[in-house]
């Protein structure tokens, strides 16, 4: 991010020691009905509502909740669900950034709708890191913490999990200070909200200390090596993924990413995969310019985190994606359990992701109290077929107590999905005291947390 680039992203303050910087940027007026795509980045949704807000500043929200009786926020809209639809109006917090860097209590203060590929430049100038990052550098703070959305590595909890305080507009258009370390209970259910208890502005993110990182791949693992050694794989690097199209009894890719501070031999055979010497992308017939650098090259934590480079399309472009969340521990029986569905599933597959992510706290993350392996997939753009076979996917994981990823596709029935959430009805609770009238009522939530 150059320094003209930098100046666009809003307000941005760098508080060092004793010193603080500011540097402001120009911004438009809010506007109603506002130019904002009409549908999800992947095409596969189109939005039920042209009436668009989209505040530049988090003091324009207030006035903007206050004056419509239901209300949606959309983030950068890397959904693939109807979780940020409304037939009302939307409000759109994407060009709400701002960048305040406290070293002394190492947080990060952001306005919502900045992307993380945007925050992380600035960030590691500063000498700071987040501690991980998603596959997809795109997506904003604000949208990926309502959802849980995560990176891997079996010591990585979900990005959501680095929130330490939060600032919501609530259905009144108040405004309500959460944190972590004052707010207990009220806090941990705001942090994974599902678009449910109001517009978040503002996020405070810990950091850590900036680092660098190396990316290697190997290629065909089989599956069975998984059988006795899933956790030794998946903690061979800070941060691991393994790739396959359910085919050959295989993972077709295995990317490994670790903290380096100096070049390293990798061994040429990995659990029997061979090590790739040339970029590789997840899908194999794809081309791998978008990806970020592999062959264990050295480069800052931000652009080795991410599978994607900011200023490339993500993954496929247009596609579909689903993903379910089971205990680690029950994580080679999934795969066995999904495999048999295997000639089903890939004539309608890009590719299947595989992850790690560590146990939280928070009550509606799909890794509350248990860590865990997501199953992900990366579907072609055929919604019927995709549908066909989820209810089936769905059922070999039901044994699992599988969690569906709240921003992406499922199907899975109301009465289940709620057994796996110990905590919903405090969430409900907190949901109806944050907003009482339901503004921020959509069709999703009525089914999936209400219904």
């Amino acid at each position: 991010m150059n320094r003209r680039e930098l100046l666009q992203t809003g307000a941005i303050v760098l508080a060092t020691g004793g010193t603080t910087r500011w540097m402001i940027g120009q911004g438009s007026p809010m506007n109603d009905h506002a130019f904002v795509p009409r549908t999800n980045w992947a095409k596969n949704l189109h939005y039920s509502t042209n009436r668009v807000y989209a505040p530049t500043d988090a003091a324009q929200v207030p006035e903007i909740v206050k004056a419509n009786a239901k209300l949606k926020g959309l983030g950068s809209r890397h959904c693939f669900n109807n979780i940020a639809d409304s037939t009302a109006a939307q409000i759109s917090m994407r060009e709400v950034k701002g960048i305040f860097i406290d070293a002394a209590a190492k947080t990060v203060t952001v306005g919502a709708g900045i992307a993380y590929g945007e925050l992380a430049p600035t960030l590691d100038k500063a000498g700071f890191a987040l501690a991980n990052l998603a596959s997809l550098p795109h997506i904003s703070v604000g949208g990926t913490i309502a959802t849980a959305t995560h990176g891997s590595g079996v010591h990585n909890k979900n990005l959501s999990s680095a929130v330490r305080a939060l600032e919501i507009v609530k259905a009144d258009g108040s405004i309500v200070h959460l944190s972590r370390d004052h707010d207990g209970d009220r806090f941990r259910n705001a942090v994974v909200h599902l678009g449910a208890i109001g517009v978040v502005t503002k996020v405070t993110l810990d950091i850590v200390p900036r680092y660098d990182m190396s990316q290697v791949v190997y290629q065909n693992l089989s599956f069975n090596e998984l059988e006795h050694n899933l956790e030794t794989i998946m903690a061979s690097g800070y941060s691991v993924s393994l790739f396959t199209d359910w085919q050959k009894n295989r993972v077709n890719q295995v990317w490994i990413k670790d903290k380096a501070t100096a070049q390293k031999e990798m061994p040429p055979m990995f659990y029997g995969a061979t090590l790739q010497k040339r970029k590789m992308h997840p899908i194999d017939d794809h081309p791998a310019d978008a990806c970020t650098e592999q062959m264990g090259t050295i480069g800052p934590w931000y652009l080795r985190l991410p599978h994607f480079k900011m200023e490339f399309t993500p993954s496929s472009g247009e596609e579909i994606q689903t993903e379910y969340f089971v205990a680690r521990s029950d994580g080679y029986k999934a795969i066995r359990a999904v495999e048999k569905l295997r000639d089903r599933i890939t004539p309608h597959l890009f590719i299947t992701e595989l992850r790690s992510i560590a146990a939280d706290d928070l009550p509606m993350s799909m890794a509350y109290q248990r860590d865990s392996l997501a199953i992900h997939f990366t579907w072609k753009p055929e919604p019927e077929a995709v549908l066909n076979v989820l209810p089936d996917i769905q059922k070999a994981l039901e044994p699992f107590g599988a969690r569906p990823h709240w921003g992406k596709v499922f199907t899975t029935d109301p009465a289940y999905l709620h057994k796996q959430y110990t905590e919903l009805n405090h969430f409900r609770a907190f949901t109806k005291e944050m907003d009482p009238t339901g503004k921020f009522r959509n069709a999703y939530l009525d089914r999936n947390i209400f219904g």
